[in-house]
């Protein structure tokens, strides 16, 4: 004899209620069904429906999301509507059906109203990078993000290129540090300190070429004690009318701006701290990529020629003369940095001793600046927004020693040296 069935505990119903996923599981269930590689009904086109849902809504900015993601529903629920035959039976189309309900619930969508187009080519917008890329993604079947790169400039100056090399260069003059098919920038460093190999940066001047409908070409300049919130020709935006595709945001007045390039997907930030300049970008890295031979001399790219370079494979060499005096206009009074004082001093911004932390102790005990700590707090700030991998946020010598090497160009570091930077590391 069969075991009889337990019964069921009080107040338990043994009839199965209706399936009630919770939402957006139908899109889950979706691509787990298509991502197999069969075929979820000979004629059912669920599928179809959900990728075209997904195309229409993935890339939705802030600006009237509710009403374009209503009618995106819509278009989705006419789609599930034609293929309510062919899909009769099919898991991932009942799902998608509830799910819409829900969603349409949740954002108080009517059921009656105007469509998306079923057509994501004709409902990207071409001057937003990340809707031109997701629709061409779509279009030729891939399911990729696009990759982005990052370049900081601060300090000494201290250059972190795209490929996430750091190094600190003299560079003294103009040098390109970004020129491809989209964009320039040119930096122009002066020396800091009488005698000293160290240099920092006192202008930066950006070009946004032009692209098609979505700007017209776009010069930025910032030099000391002039940082504006427009371009130099007076406009805010990359064309009359448009402030979408290109924008200047003042942060704080004189002291920080933003650049908002959304047609080639390009964030910037510059920074005025103490008498120089900081820059931080982040951009694709297809964008970043797309230049001539002619144009390959780019420190973001290609990093700083070997000979204007101070640093050793990341290390950096303190100065081998005594401590620097420091003259602060307001205290109007003299502070000596030593190597103690310049740590002590860097640990209070910065609580990890990385590449960053180093170009700190250095920039005090080179200049005497106190205000070279903010800028490398500021470009560690600026590099946590824009730096789309946070496993490589910090960066350390490439030995492995927590210190602050010799430069082998360089006079030996007496050994009293040594044992201090040993000391305080």
């Amino acid at each position: 004899m069969g075991r009889a069935a337990a019964p069921c505990p009080p107040g338990a119903d043994r009839r199965p209620g209706p399936l009630r996923p919770p939402p957006l599981l139908f899109l889950w269930l979706f691509w787990l069904a298509a991502g197999d590689g069969q075929p979820l009904q000979s004629q059912c086109r669920i599928h179809k429906c959900s990728a075209d849902f997904v195309a229409l809504t993935s890339h939705l900015n802030t600006d009237g999301v509710e009403l374009e993601f209503c009618k995106a529903l819509r278009a989705y629920a006419g789609c599930t509507e034609k293929n309510s035959k062919t899909c009769r039976g099919n898991l991932v189309y009942h799902s998608a059906v509830l799910g819409i309900n829900d969603l349409m619930s949740q954002r108080n969508c009517s059921k009656d109203g105007p469509t998306s187009s079923t057509h994501p080519e004709v409902a990207h917008d071409p001057c937003n990078y990340h809707t031109r890329s997701g629709t061409r993604e779509h279009l030729v079947g891939q399911n990729t993000k696009p990759t982005y790169v990052f370049c900081g400039l601060f300090g000494d100056p201290h250059l972190r290129t795209f490929k996430d090399h750091f190094q600190t260069c003299k560079v003294e003059g103009a040098w390109p540090l970004i020129d491809n098919n989209y964009l320039s920038v040119q930096v122009t460093n002066v020396p800091v300190v009488p005698g000293s190999s160290a240099t920092a940066t006192n202008k930066i001047t950006i070009i946004f070429k032009s692209y098609q409908d979505c700007t017209d070409q776009k010069v930025y300049l910032a030099v000391t004690d002039e940082l504006p919130a427009a371009f130099v020709d007076g406009t805010t935006n990359g064309r009359d009318g448009d402030s979408k595709s290109l924008r200047i945001v003042e942060k704080v007045s004189g002291r920080h701006i933003e650049i908002h390039a959304k047609y080639i997907g390009t964030t910037v930030f510059v920074r005025q701290l103490g008498r120089y300049l900081t820059m931080a970008i982040s951009m694709p890295e297809e964008l970043a990529m797309a230049y001539e031979e002619s144009q390959d001399l780019q420190l973001c790219m290609n990093g700083c020629p070997y000979s204007e370079r101070i640093d050793d494979q990341g290390n950096l060499p303190l100065p081998i003369k005594g401590p620097l005096l420091l003259h602060t206009a307001a205290a109007q009074t003299q502070s000596v940095y030593t190597l103690e004082t310049a740590t002590t001093m860097c640990l209070e911004t910065m609580r990890v001793k990385d590449i960053y932390f180093h170009s700190c102790v250095f920039d005090l005990l080179t200049t005497g600046d106190a205000n070279f700590t903010a800028a490398a707090r500021s470009a560690l700030e600026d590099l946590k927004v824009l730096h789309p991998k946070r496993e490589l946020w910090h960066i350390f010598p490439n030995n492995g020693i927590d210190s602050i090497g010799s430069n082998h160009a360089l006079p030996v570091i007496s050994l009293g040296l040594v044992c201090l930077i040993l000391a305080f590391s």
